[in-house]
């Protein structure tokens, strides 16, 4: 295939985002979450996001506190649990923040239509891949970076989580400025800022997804042992 100039100059930026990324994450490793989000907007400006899965408001929390007004965006797969999208509408209420909404192209009913009632049973990994990885695709389009609130101590699947990398397969600068805490500090920021968490970690749930693939963790189990609970499966795809 015959490379454009626009095709090179589309690589060449993204190759310079991706060493920024990379000597970000290498400058940045001792950093305070604050200072990383204050890196990101400082960078980016209006081209950076925080994504959420409204199990807390703690990213979110912090990039508010840089930037007022930041967007925050909501992945609706159609099949969360009340309280996690009550607890949307609650951030999106009482915290300067942003929130935007992001659906799948089809309806949990025009999915069953097409694929059959309870793909997340029988496919899950092609249920995640419809109803949340290509929306955030699609929905991060406009931003060049992105924020999670992914942990190194939340599974082996995240321990090298870099405060700043490369998102190789959407091309973009992924910022992950808690990557460091542990739970501990989660409940302590939590505490000390009256941040907004979802209610069922108070019910046992320690991490908190679809309704259809979460269920309670029993004791001495990790994080996401409650996420697709006897399945080869502890991601969802959007990373990695």
């Amino acid at each position: 295939m015959t490379t454009t100039q626009d095709d090179q100059g589309q690589d060449a930026t993204a190759a310079d985002l991706k060493a920024l990324a990379e000597q970000a994450g290498r400058d940045l490793e001792d950093a305070s979450p604050l200072e990383i989000i204050r890196w990101a907007v400082g960078t980016f400006g209006a081209d950076f996001c925080v994504t959420s899965s409204m199990e807390d408001a703690v990213v979110a929390h912090l990039a508010s506190r840089v930037k007022p007004g930041v967007d925050v965006v909501f992945l609706d797969t159609g099949y969360h649990f009340e309280e996690t999208i009550g607890t949307r509408d609650a951030v999106d209420a009482v915290m300067d923040v942003h929130v935007i909404t992001l659906t799948p192209r089809q309806t949990v009913a025009e999915q069953d239509a097409e694929y059959g009632p309870r793909l997340h049973d029988r496919d899950p990994d092609l249920c995640c891949a419809l109803r949340k990885v290509k929306p955030l695709e699609e929905g991060l389009t406009r931003y060049r970076a992105w924020a999670t609130g992914l942990r190194r101590d939340e599974s082996p699947t995240r321990a090298n989580t870099p405060v700043v990398g490369w998102d190789e397969k959407r091309r973009k600068v992924k910022v992950s400025p808690i990557a460091r805490w542990t739970q501990d500090d989660v409940d302590a920021y939590v505490t000390e800022h009256g941040v907004l968490t979802n209610p069922l970690l108070m019910d046992g749930y320690a991490s908190v997804g679809c309704a259809p693939c979460t269920r309670r963790v029993e004791a001495g189990e990790d994080a996401r042992a409650g996420r697709w609970a006897g399945r080869a499966k502890s991601e969802c795809g959007l990373h990695g």
